[in-house]
């Protein structure tokens, strides 16, 4: 049974720590590992150098967004494509996000749970609430 005096402040928690995540990771590649090391890394694991901008832009504009609660629900399922691509890199090197290299454990979780925010809405405080696809049913939560 779902709590719906309280669904929309725990939807708003997960919302509000999904979206620092993803500016916390955009911001790590901008000032800890360099737009350019970023760039070295994606072509080190064979992936195209020049995603490195696009990925950093998309990271930091779809967190603040999620985060603000502007349209998060199709900003979320958007940016599970990056996170599966952080999981394709970190699947070699085991479950544990702290074993060397950094499991998948964390990626796979950021992925769950951009998917619960997709299906269940932004919660309370969103600046624009969105249909997951506009104009199917309505909004589980106003």
């Amino acid at each position: 049974m779902i709590d719906t005096r309280t669904a929309p402040y725990g939807l708003f928690l997960l919302r509000a720590a999904l979206g620092l995540m993803w500016v916390s990771h955009a911001l790590l590649k901008v000032f800890v590992f360099t737009v350019a090391g970023f760039s070295g890394f994606l072509a080190s694991k064979g992936f195209p150098a020049a995603l490195a901008l696009p990925t950093i832009g998309a990271e930091l504009i779809g967190g603040l967004l999620i985060l603000a609660g502007i349209y998060a629900r199709p900003v979320a399922v958007l940016l599970i494509p990056v996170m599966l691509g952080a999981m394709l890199v970190h699947i070699p090197n085991g479950w544990i996000f702290s074993a060397a290299g950094g499991g998948w454990e964390y990626p796979a979780f950021l992925v769950v749970a951009s998917l619960t925010i997709a299906l269940s809405g932004e919660g309370a405080f969103a600046l624009k609430p969105s249909a997951l696809i506009p104009g199917l049913g309505k909004r589980a939560y106003a």
